[in-house]
């Protein structure tokens, strides 16, 4: 019976119709790898086909369609592809002014200390890891595993308790010199977030984890050693992807040591932030290969706060108790008072010149949180809708 005519669905007989479907799908593929070979063999003759073929078959994805909005810095929104009828492009005073705000923001931002050049670039920032409340071995292990990743970074395990918030913490570290606070939340038994504070005056970025595969558990693995690593950032595009990007920048000292032959990558694609950490393999004096050291895991950003965060029921230090100088009991004074009231005022002009030490001021964590960006569902009003 010719396939041709029929249909194999329409065959009442089980066994003829799996025949015939199994005959048609061999013709099938044997014509299909008849045309690969044959395009193949045209493309070995002319390489401007293939060129040309690559040019012109270019699939849609939800990356290269991507709805562009005007914080994107880095993309000029305005872009024809190969699938759009080309739009007419913005002017060249536009784009100069939107770099200059740009550039305007980036130097104001809270980062711009770090990459001023003040601090010694071979001095790693400190980085205090510790956990959420009650956590288990799981989120310890992966806590240990972070303070490899970060060089200069400490972990401190978090204290049961009242007076043991976020935002005390982060004051505690500020005051002792720390740069950095990370706190591992948990649910579950697995850790489940992390929140990121750049100290003293934040921002404070708040990220989803998923993922999650520890070092043992990556086969082949290399082990990780104390030199300072080479971080590379990839598809921060937007304002708010630039910030994220900059924030974990400031955690890595800004002179990598190449001597280790260690990379971090911090991969965003579809507003997924992949972690990963290499080494180079240098197999001769042209191939190079990566072998991944671990951890990796996965991020994605939910909320970003301006300042610590927020201790709803801080209480204020009351003020200290005033006593009076009992100036209307001046005739019961005795005489070993009268002398030392003597004493104090002529010195007392001595004493003002001298310079008083200053009490260091502790950080206190603000009453209220003020977010400059929170996900919300409805802000995703496509799937071609990404924000970093």
């Amino acid at each position: 019976m010719p396939t041709s005519r029929f249909e194999p669905s329409s065959i009442k007989n089980k066994v003829k119709r799996e025949e015939v479907a199994r005959k048609l799908k061999k013709s099938k593929g044997q014509a299909k790898l008849q045309k690969r070979l044959a395009q193949a063999k045209a493309e070995a003759d002319n390489p401007l086909l293939k060129k040309k073929r690559q040019a012109e078959n270019v699939p849609r994805t939800l990356d290269n369609t991507r709805e562009f909005d005007p914080s994107i810095l880095t993309a000029n929104p305005a872009a024809p592809t190969s699938s759009e009828p080309p739009v007419a492009s913005t002017s060249t005073a536009t784009q100069q002014e939107d770099q200059a705000e740009a550039a305007a923001d980036i130097s104001s931002d809270p980062f711009a200390s770090y990459f001023s050049g003040e601090t010694d670039p071979t001095i790693p920032p400190k980085v205090l890891v510790t956990t959420s409340k009650k956590a288990t071995r799981v989120t310890y292990e992966f806590c240990e595993e972070l303070v490899s990743v970060f060089p200069g970074a400490e972990l401190i395990r978090r204290k049961k308790g009242k007076g043991y918030e976020m935002g005390r913490i982060a004051g505690w570290a500020a005051d002792r010199q720390y740069t950095h606070l990370l706190v591992v939340n948990e649910d579950m038994k697995k850790p489940n977030a992390i929140t990121m504070v750049y100290l003293p005056n934040g921002p404070t970025a708040y990220f989803k984890l998923t993922s999650i595969e520890l070092t043992k558990s990556i086969s082949g693995h290399a082990r990780p050693t104390p030199h300072h690593p080479e971080l590379v950032l990839n598809g921060f595009v937007t304002r708010l992807g630039h910030t994220v990007g900059r924030l974990f920048q400031t955690c890595f000292p800004p002179m990598p040591e190449f001597q280790g032959r260690q990379v971090v990558t911090l991969h965003n694609q579809r507003d997924f932030l992949f972690f990963r950490r290499h080494r180079y393999a240098f197999r001769s004096t042209e191939k190079v290969a990566l072998q991944e050291i671990g951890p990796r895991f996965t991020l994605k950003l939910r909320s970003l706060r301006k300042g610590l965060p927020a201790v709803k029921n801080l209480a204020e230090r009351p003020q200290d108790l005033e006593f009076d100088a009992f100036e209307d009991n001046a005739e019961g004074e005795k005489p070993d008072e009268q002398m030392a009231i003597d004493d104090e005022q002529e010195h007392g002009a001595e004493a003002q010149e001298q310079p008083q030490p200053k009490k260091p001021k502790k950080t206190l964590p603000p009453k209220e949180d003020q977010y400059e960006w929170m996900w919300k569902p409805e802000l995703e009003t496509t799937r071609r809708t990404f924000f970093l």
